[in-house]
């Protein structure tokens, strides 16, 4: 018996196809993966079931939810389906949630409009929903405003309000994809134990989640679904060539790579970054963390949002101010903002920003973005000089001579993201910052992305110090790893032992909030709760130690200093036990 029926369902806009003769069921208390690659159609097919789908889409098919027909269905049907029965939880919470309520107010309207409760019945309903989504202190949340809430926070509220209503089927639309891995784990163990017999539909690019979290999986690729089957099944035998992809793009657990020895090209001692508002207390954002790079080196710096990683990248690209320590670079001091430095040790360090739609100029085309650093480090270029310098930098990353004339809304997120790299290789750098380059890309986007990297660290000694969350990454990629806690040095030391024998009880949670993709061992559990607290007012002792599963004593009163442990540098008081193997419990 099925809950949920698709039948041919097909979507276009114009005279495009985006989704064409879809099938599939999801049963009562079953939970199925949706996966693909970016521009798959996931997303219009969700849109399409809860009938959100805009006016130009042009529909056909048939979506079952029981008795009633959705597609196509009036506005009062929908209203009594939605989200009684049906429910979902956007990708993007800050833009769901309305501002200019509090968030209480929201889950409360929804109560009234659906006649389950009203008034003070409605506030205690609300509450309890949000306590149990995990919200710390629910009543005082309740009244709080979604910009007040962090990331992990929003989407808790947003699955309090999916689910208050009792549906029988959630869609999650990339429920986790802008959050730390470890909020991540959180969010989704959060799902698996509140939806007890609500079905779910989730959608997701990342087949570590299915792996962990899905009875059943679909395939789809340029909207058409190409495979479908129970999740170990598709896994240890793919059908689908669009499948094997998908499973080939996906890291596997495996060796770090091995340190590089190389002469040493850029180095951060003891970087402070305070920033230091009108009003209020100062936010300590980095405190005296040391790195450093070597020719042909990739250190990846990892941590929650919070950590302090994007200051670091910043501060180390002189944009903004430090409050205390050095940049290095090849043995020379440099002035400590950008617009005091040489025009030569400008162009020696670059950066790739995180969101390549914001950082292009929307009203140039891809080369002229390209070719802007050129006409600023090289000016005598010619024309026809800098023209073929931009379209080999564009070939390196993989985009054609035709993009040339392209505008960035006319590129996907990964094609944005190679013109956003070959506008910082142009200029052959030294050493490239990366905060957070391939967050937001599927599968086989990001491996593409990390290739170009990789090649040019091989082919040119370019020092790449590359700041993620993500330590599935880290562990593709990096030689060396930098873990940061609330603006501190938590580990410092090999991929190869950071990665395989944590000495650090944060890094250990990062690792085991990794999902894989194999349903054999899944991972991504998580192992510690809350989030980062505020740098404005960080924890006595150890600041790790309100989450960590270790904690003794000693951890409350006592900040540990970072020493050298086995090879890395590590700040707990139980570092050398967790080497032993004989650490508390």
């Amino acid at each position: 018996m099925s809950l949920l029926e698709v039948r041919d369902l097909s979507i276009r806009y114009g005279a495009t196809d985006v989704v064409s003769g879809l099938d599939f069921d999801v049963a009562p208390g079953e939970a199925v993966g949706l996966v693909g690659a970016s521009g798959s159609g996931k997303s219009q097919t969700a849109l399409a079931i809860m009938g959100l789908l805009p006016r130009a889409a042009s529909i056909s098919g048939s979506v079952r939810l029981g008795p009633h027909e959705l597609l196509g269905a009036p506005a009062r049907v929908l209203d009594r389906v939605r989200p009684t029965r049906i429910a979902m939880v956007f990708q993007d919470p800050a833009q769901a949630l309305n501002p200019y309520l509090r968030v209480g107010r929201q889950l409360v309207r929804i109560l009234e409009q659906h006649r389950i409760a009203r008034g003070a019945s409605a506030r205690q309903k609300v509450v309890e929903m949000l306590a149990r989504v995990g919200l710390p202190d629910a009543p005082r949340q309740a009244a709080a405003w979604p910009h007040e809430l962090s990331g992990g926070m929003r989407q808790r509220v947003m699955i309090a309000s999916a689910l208050l209503a009792g549906p029988e089927l959630l869609v999650a639309d990339e429920p986790t994809t802008a959050l730390d891995v470890t909020v991540q784990a959180q969010i989704l163990d959060l799902l698996e134990s509140l939806r007890q017999d609500t079905a779910l539909l989730l959608i997701t690019h990342d087949l570590g989640i299915v792996a962990g979290r899905c009875e059943r999986m679909l395939v789809l690729e340029a909207g058409r679904l190409v495979e479908s089957g129970p999740v170990r099944e598709v896994f240890s035998r793919p059908q689908a060539a669009g499948t094997e992809a998908l499973l080939a793009a996906t890291p596997a657990p495996g060796a770090a790579r091995e340190a590089v020895a190389g002469p040493e090209v850029f180095r951060i001692e003891g970087a402070a970054v305070c920033y230091r508002p009108r009003r209020g207390p100062p936010l300590h954002a980095v405190r005296g963390v040391g790195l450093a790079v070597a020719r042909g080196e990739i250190v990846a710096v990892v941590g929650e949002s919070g950590a302090g990683k994007t200051s670091l990248g910043r501060a180390a690209l002189g944009l903004v101010p430090l409050a205390a320590g050095r940049i290095v670079l090849a043995g020379s001091e440099l002035a400590p903002l950008a617009a005091d430095r040489s025009l030569a040790a400008r162009r020696a360090v670059q950066l790739v920003f995180q969101d390549p739609a914001a950082s292009l100029n929307p009203r140039l085309t891809v080369s002229d973005i390209v070719a802007e650093p050129l006409t600023v480090h090289e000016p005598g270029l010619k024309a026809a000089e800098r023209g073929s310098r931009v379209e080999a930098a564009l070939a390196a990353t993989g985009l054609e001579a035709g993009f040339m004339t392209r505008y960035p809304h006319e590129l996907s997120g990964g094609q944005a993201q190679r013109v956003a790299i070959a506008r910082a290789l142009i200029l052959e750098p030294r050493v490239l910052i990366c905060d957070e380059a391939v967050a937001a890309l599927d599968g086989r986007a990001r491996r593409r992305i990390l290739g170009l990297f990789d090649t040019a660290r091989a082919e040119t000694g370019l020092a790449v110090i590359f700041i993620t969350h993500d330590l599935g990454v880290a562990q593709e990629m990096a030689h060396r790893v930098l873990v940061m806690y609330l603006g501190r040095l938590a580990e410092l030391g090999p991929a190869v032992a950071v990665l395989s024998q944590p000495l650090h009880p944060y890094t250990q949670a990062l690792l085991a909030a990794v999902p894989r993709a194999d349903p054999r061992d899944p991972g991504g559990r998580a192992t510690i709760t809350g989030e980062v607290p505020s740098p404005v007012a960080t924890p006595a002792g150890c600041a790790f130690h309100p989450r960590c599963p270790r904690a003794e004593g000693r951890c409350a009163e006592e900040r540990p200093a970072a020493r050298g442990v086995a090879g890395s540098r590590v700040a707990c008081h139980f570092a050398e036990e967790f080497l032993a193997g004989d650490a508390p419990a």
